[in-house]
């Protein structure tokens, strides 16, 4: 069967888009770290289109920091690959911008040195939010195993904090030059709290390199939202009917595309705003939105709707008990939480996305990490919104459905402090609410 690749791209139907410019030649400016679905149907998106419409010497070197299986899928391919855009109507698009591909564990070197390297300006991250490593109070947890194991053997790093600091201390020690990291991770103020982390993981490894650290290292907050299911056979299928190719690298995603960056670079950067990004002084109203809105509603449909047998979320969607929860859970709880912000106009732009039929966006996929996922999107409305005598009943919900469908014993969930933060644990309404909430 033939390949995606160079070589191959003449063959493809002039109805896909393709690389219109010298991939081939480009040189990396950006070094990803967690090459998974979501920055190859996200980030790598819009950098390609800045490059064909923009240009620039913007290529990108991502990293798989623990399994080889995308990086090697991309090589076989010369890192070319498909993105699906499923609507009414699908579209094609073969991307480009991603100009090598490897996996930490075994290419410890390469990393480091793509890293370093005085041309990497960029360092983007998509590790979800359980790879920062914070503790409940979002400090660093310096008890966190991978953590622990990069304090104690820094050449070695298996955390992405380990593997920022290594590099930033091969960059101080080399040439010096500033460098811009960038979170892509659904973590409220996530550049700060990146910013944070590195800090005090550097204050103890390395603490000569912190002024310098603090000093020539920029850390944007973002906004990014793309619902990007896993790739199935059906869908590397789809791909191969509308290319005539086998594409073993492809990612498919929604139409809907947001990515909001603050305006806070230490050097230059690709023309992203003319692809569609917006660059802007302050995300905080969009951040709210998004991770209180959107995927506060992901969560609840995923712990409600696992346990009534649906697999996806269009499926929970079309549950008229659940979508009723959902409208009552923003309208009543967290509308008065975010206030005074649009919500209502932000989730009518949501709920369609939610029931977009074309999407198989899985609900255990949502589901994992919830103690990291809950804590950014969920527990700081309750919070909120008992300190002013604001419903949480709903919400309470979300999270006995949570613990229901992860714990053994509810009552031992709520002492947990691995589970739940003071402010929840130490409330006697919040868990008095969440005891009493129907599953």
């Amino acid at each position: 069967m033939p390949r995606l690749n160079p070589e191959t791209l003449a063959r493809i139907p002039a109805g896909v888009r393709r690389p219109d410019y010298d991939f081939l030649n480009l040189s990396i400016g950006i070094v990803h770290l967690g090459l998974g679905a979501f920055h190859r149907a996200h980030q790598a998106v819009y950098t390609e289109n800045a490059l064909r419409s923009s240009g620039g010497d913007w290529g990108i070197l991502g990293a798989s920091l623990r399994h080889p299986d995308v990086p090697n899928a991309l090589a076989a391919q010369q890192q070319l690959y498909t993105v699906e855009t499923l609507g009414s109507i699908a579209d094609y698009q073969v991307i480009a911008a991603i100009r090598a591909s490897l996996t930490a564990t075994t290419q410890r070197a390469q990393l480091l040195s793509a890293l370093s390297s005085a041309r990497t300006h960029i360092v983007t991250l998509t590790v979800t939010e359980k790879g920062y490593c914070l503790g409940m109070n979002g400090e660093l947890d310096v008890t966190d195993a991978g953590i622990a194991h990069d304090l104690e053997h820094p050449g070695e790093p298996s955390s992405a904090i380990g593997w920022l600091a290594a590099a930033l201390e091969q960059r101080y020690q080399s040439h010096g030059r500033p460098v811009t990291m960038i979170s892509c991770d659904n973590l409220q103020s996530n550049g700060a709290k990146l910013r944070a982390a590195l800090a005090a993981f550097v204050e103890r490894s390395r603490p000569q390199m912190l002024p310098w650290l603090l000093e020539n290292v920029a850390y944007p907050r973002t906004v990014v939202d793309c619902i990007v299911p896993a790739a199935t056979d059906a869908s590397r299928a789809r791909v191969y009917q509308m290319l005539g190719l086998q594409d073993l690298a492809c990612v498919q995603r929604e139409s809907y595309s947001q990515w909001v960056i603050e305006d806070r670079f230490a050097g230059p950067r690709p023309a992203w705003e003319h692809s569609g990004a917006q660059v802007v002084e302050d995300v905080i109203d969009f951040a709210r939105l998004k991770l209180h809105v959107l995927n506060t509603c992901h969560s609840a449909l995923a712990y409600l709707g696992l346990p009534r047998g649906y697999t996806f979320v269009r499926e929970a969607m079309a549950d008229a008990e659940l979508a009723r929860f959902l409208e009552t859970l923003v309208g009543t709880e967290i509308t008065p939480a975010l206030a005074p912000l649009e919500v209502q106009d932000y989730w009518r732009s949501v709920r369609p996305r939610f029931a977009n039929p074309h999407i198989d966006h899985r609900l255990s996929q949502i589901a994992q990490d919830g103690a990291q996922k809950l804590g950014e999107r969920v527990f700081p409305l309750m919070v909120a919104n008992v300190a002013v005598g604001a419903p949480v009943r709903g919400l309470a919900r979300v999270v006995r459905g949570w613990l229901e469908l992860t714990q053994p014993d509810l009552d031992a969930a709520l002492e947990n402090p691995a589970l739940l933060p003071p402010a929840i644990r130490e409330n006697s309404t919040l868990r008095t609410a969440i005891s009493a909430a129907v599953k």
